[in-house]
């Protein structure tokens, strides 16, 4: 019989025991999740990999504080969810232009795309969901995009089960209208 792979808990457990390639493990199992809400969150793949690899180094830097018997997507995500809520403070007392919203840059796009509507209705639903409430947001990626429980998403949001289901009844009805062209 195959030998089957140790649960989150227990690679915490020995990561906190001084067994560091536990967290390699950790790593390899969470890095593309991970990566994939960050990118929803930061839209760019530099900063989501640059912010999945400070969450890591926080996950061992902090190792000591994971508790027994939770549940370590959770505290990851929550970490993760930390980093991007200051990042979005900072950028906005510190705004900046991306080089790929230039106007020289729209001009250098090239020809249309023959998917051209459904690269005009996924970047509208980016920007929908972007343009949510910072707490809107946060639920919907949790819930919607990372398929966490309620009461997952609660305790990476820092907030009750019931707080988020408000949220995400809220944010599909925002979403609703401003998507309102496309449905």
């Amino acid at each position: 019989m195959p030998p089957t792979d140790p649960d989150d808990g227990d690679l915490m457990l020995r990561l906190q025991n001084g067994d560091d390639r536990a967290l390699d493990l950790l790593m390899n199992r969470w890095q593309v999740p991970l990566r994939s809400f960050l990118y929803r969150w930061l839209h760019n793949d530099a900063d989501a990999l640059d912010f999945a690899q400070e969450t890591f180094v926080r996950v061992y830097r902090h190792r000591e504080r994971f508790r027994t018997g939770a549940k370590f997507s959770t505290w990851l995500f929550a970490i993760a969810l930390n980093l991007c809520r200051n990042y979005a403070r900072k950028i906005k007392t510190h705004p900046t232009v991306p080089l790929d919203d230039t106007p020289e840059a729209k001009a250098a796009e090239g020809a249309p795309n023959a998917n051209l509507l459904d690269a005009e209705k996924t970047a509208a639903v980016r920007h929908a969901v972007d343009a949510l409430p910072e707490p809107l947001k946060t639920a919907t990626l949790l819930c919607e995009y990372e398929d966490m429980s309620l009461a997952e998403a609660a305790v990476a949001a820092g907030c009750s089960a019931k707080a988020i289901e408000t949220r995400l009844y809220r944010a599909r009805g925002l979403l609703r209208a401003a998507l309102a062209r496309y449905l």
